[in-house]
C-alpha cells in the first residue's frame, strides 16, 4: 500500500506542484491552492470517529466537489472518510495505508485537475 513517499514522488511530478508545510504539516500545491496534504486527526475528529488515537497517516486530498467526495466514501469507506470539519468542502480524508498505489496516483491527478490553473491544464492536455 502507499506512503508519504509515493504522496511525495506523485505529487511532485506534477506540473506546477509546490511541496510545502500546512499548519505544521507537509502539503502540496498547485496555484497556490492544497492539492494533497498530511492531516493529523485532530481531538474533534478523534471524538467524532469514535477513536482513541488516529492509527496510521492520513492524507487529506482536494476533490473536485462534494457529491466527489461522498461517492469515493460510498465506494470504499474503509479508504476514504470524512468529518465535521470538512463538511461542505470539496476534500476528502484517506488512510494512506489503506490505499493501493494506482488508486492514489488517480486519487492525485484528479486532484491536480480540481486545483490547477486553467493554464497548466490546457499545457497539460494539449
Amino acid at each position: 500500500m502507499a506512503d508519504w513517499g509515493d504522496v511525495r514522488t506523485i505529487a511532485s511530478g506534477l506540473p506546477g506542484v509546490v511541496e510545502g508545510t500546512t499548519f505544521g504539516s507537509v502539503s502540496w500545491k498547485v496555484g497556490g491552492k492544497l492539492l494533497v496534504w498530511d492531516r493529523p486527526l485532530r481531538k474533534p475528529d478523534l471524538a467524532e470517529l469514535g477513536l482513541a488515537s488516529q492509527g496510521g497517516s492520513v492524507l487529506g486530498a482536494s476533490v473536485e466537489d462534494e457529491p466527489t467526495k461522498l461517492a469515493l466514501i460510498e465506494e470504499e469507506p474503509g479508504v476514504f472518510f470524512t468529518t465535521a470539519h470538512f463538511a461542505g468542502y470539496a476534500a476528502i480524508l484517506v488512510r494512506l495505508e489503506r490505499i493501493a498505489l494506482p488508486r492514489l496516483e488517480e486519487l492525485i491527478d484528479e486532484a491536480w485537475f480540481a486545483r490547477a490553473p486553467a493554464r497548466l491544464r490546457r499545457e497539460r492536455e494539449g
